[in-house]
């Protein structure tokens, strides 16, 4: 049977380096980071996220500032208040909840992020320095990120002459996956709903990231034997065997397959999930870092 990477765990240890990073700036002098979160409506899910974000930033021991507008705040007005939080020096980190209410143009708010607070990593400005290499100044999506984190924990740094496949062509995982992929050396494909036998391709990886959102589409003989799976997706599926109208949560990958064959794999939940919110909250403490003339930690 696979190692099972323990997302949590690792998310946990990146919480306690950035409070550790938060302290350490606080002793120089420097003023302590700042993340503003922004969500417009009352989608639920997002409101159990951004919750999720204010509690851990309050944790880590940052300045956390929340706005919460209505649904029908125009795009002028939310582009109004983006403006005001790049030019407020206390805020580090600027996230957008999405998805936005359709009245507004989601890349247009996200563009309108100053680059340097843009902890999603979503503006064009680090979406290009990730693709050019530039990693010590990118801000770098956060599940992405996490991921790579937990590739690190089973592979080192160093992934050298490793083949990697990545299901998934999005720009919020899929791309900044396989550029993190590039910059460690390693031959990335990336596949999706159009690529050719896709199940041999998988077999070809000795690290398979799957971020497409389909229910257990990975199969068990789509992994190659000790491979490392990451399986970025989080879907709700019936489970009448829990009682009528029950739902669990299952990823990309067909978790009891693909640990037969894998080296190591992360379930869901509790793999990738809590690194997301890690992640973020270490973009916030290096942007403060940056902002204070300091070097840039690593994690």
């Amino acid at each position: 049977m696979a190692e099972v990477i323990d997302g949590k765990s690792v998310a946990e240890d990146v919480v306690q380096k950035v409070k550790a990073l938060t302290a350490e700036l606080v002793g120089k002098g420097a003023e302590r980071p700042g993340l503003a979160v922004v969500i417009v409506g009352e989608d639920p899910a997002s409101q159990v996220y951004v919750a999720s974000k204010s509690r851990t930033a309050k944790e880590c021991g940052f300045h956390s500032l929340q706005h919460t507008l209505p649904a029908d705040t125009s795009e002028q007005a939310l582009l109004k208040i983006i403006g005001e939080l790049n030019a407020d020096q206390a805020v580090n980190g600027i996230l957008v909840q999405l998805p936005l209410p359709g009245h507004i143009d989601s890349g247009k708010i996200i563009q309108a992020i100053a680059p340097e607070k843009d902890v999603d990593g979503f503006h064009f400005i680090n979406v290009g320095k990730l693709g050019t290499g530039e990693l010590e100044t990118a801000f770098v999506p956060c599940t992405p990120a996490g991921s790579m984190l937990l590739i690190e924990r089973v592979r080192g740094k160093d992934l050298s002459g490793l083949n990697a496949v990545v299901v998934g062509r999005s720009n919020i995982v899929g791309k900044p996956m396989a550029n993190l992929l590039l910059a460690a050396n390693c031959t990335v494909t990336i596949a999706h709903s159009r690529t050719r036998d896709l199940p041999a391709l998988a077999r070809t990886a000795d690290i398979l990231v799957a971020a497409v959102g389909r229910p257990e589409m990975v199969k068990g003989d789509w992994v190659k034997p000790g491979a490392t799976v990451i399986d970025v997706g989080i879907n709700r599926i019936a489970a009448p065997e829990r009682g009528e109208g029950k739902t669990r949560l299952v990823g990309d990958v067909a978790y009891a397959e693909a640990a037969q064959a894998a080296g190591a794999i992360t379930p869901v939940p509790g793999g990738v999930g809590p690194m997301t919110i890690a992640m973020l909250m270490a973009n916030t403490v290096a942007s403060a870092y940056l902002a204070a003339g300091m070097k840039r930690p690593s994690f």
